[in-house]
């Protein structure tokens, strides 16, 4: 006897997540000052290496208006240095979110 195919989705019934419980008392409304506070708490390099990032790259545009061409090429180089340890601090954060979410 052939299978029969399993019924379309239907919106009125969710479907059935283990591990998740769809309840409207669960979320709040967080603002977004209240989301940036709680995700710089959760992994505060991220900020300082967009910090880092506008601070080499606004410097390394003064340098440059002002023909400072030595200085503003260090600066560039330190801009995509601190982008990188940006990225670093990123994919960090990630996996430390993931391994804490397996406990």
């Amino acid at each position: 006897m052939a299978q029969s195919a399993p019924p379309p989705f239907d919106p009125s019934h969710p479907p059935v997540l283990e591990g998740f419980s769809p309840s409207a008392f669960q979320h709040r409304e967080e603002g977004f000052r209240g989301k940036f506070l709680r995700k710089t708490r959760e992994n505060p390099l991220v900020p300082i290496g967009c910090l880092g990032t506008a601070g080499a790259l606004t410097y390394g545009l003064i340098c440059f208006k002002r023909g400072k061409n030595r200085q503003s090429q260090i600066m560039m180089r330190a801009r995509i240095l601190a982008q990188g340890f940006t990225i670093a601090a990123l994919i960090v954060g990630v996996v430390v979110t993931a391994m804490k979410a397996e406990k």
